[in-house]
This record gives C-alpha cells, structure tokens and sequence, in this order.
C-alpha cells in the first residue's frame, strides 16, 4: 500500500430516532485500483462482500455506516487483498499474525467526533 493510500473515518454526523442517536461513520479511501475496495470488521462480522465501497471516481472511494458507539475493528479488502489503515491510531494484533485498525464511536452518539487518516481531532 503506497503513502497516498489512507482511509479516513468521519463519524460527523448524528441519526436521530425517538429513541437512539446513532453516529454515521464515513469512510473514505484514495485508491487508484480498478476492481473492488471493501470493508470488513467486527461490526459487520468480518464479511467485506456486505460492505463494499463505492467508487467516485478519480481513484477516490467512499462509504457511509451507521455505528452505535463503540470500539470496532477493521480492515480493508483491496482487489481482495486484506490491510490494515496504515494512519490508524490504534491497532490490535489479530488471530491470523496480522493487524487491525480500530476505530472508536464516543459513548455519546450526539457528540460530534473526526477521526482523519487514523488521527483523532476535536467535536465539531
């Protein structure tokens, strides 16, 4: 994975309900690759063909999830290749002698948190 690829988490903005505030997670990757680019993780049982990511253009792929806060940990299917987010803040060892990026949801869904290439700034 090249220094110009990066996945950037933006959990930004809140979903209201009646009862639960649930902060939507986006997810950006620049990607010049051809094929495909998904995201596995804990909150989608590590499954990346149920999230793939959606092609912008110009090498420039998005998604957005909602994510009840929490911790979760992810990676990222390129061509089918697994990686970890190379700027995350945090990662974990995983059961296959590799990395996971994680990614934290504040406890408090109205509060408005940016995580930028794996660097966790202050609320909006």
């Amino acid at each position: 994975m090249s220094a110009k690829k990066s996945i950037q988490a933006h959990p930004t903005r809140v979903r209201r309900s009646k009862t639960v505030r649930v902060p939507i997670v986006f997810f950006e990757l620049a990607e010049p690759v051809n094929h495909s680019v998904c995201i596995a993780g804990t909150f989608n049982d590590w499954r990346p063909e149920v999230t793939p990511m959606n092609r912008m253009g110009d090498g420039w792929w998005v998604k957005e999830l909602s994510l009840p806060p929490g911790s979760y940990e992810y990676r990222l299917t390129v061509d089918g290749e697994w990686l970890p987010d190379p700027l995350a803040e945090e990662y974990v060892q995983n059961p296959f002698g590799g990395i996971n990026s994680v990614l934290k949801i504040p406890s408090r869904a109205n509060e408005n948190v940016r995580v930028q290439g794996g660097r966790k700034n202050g609320g909006e």
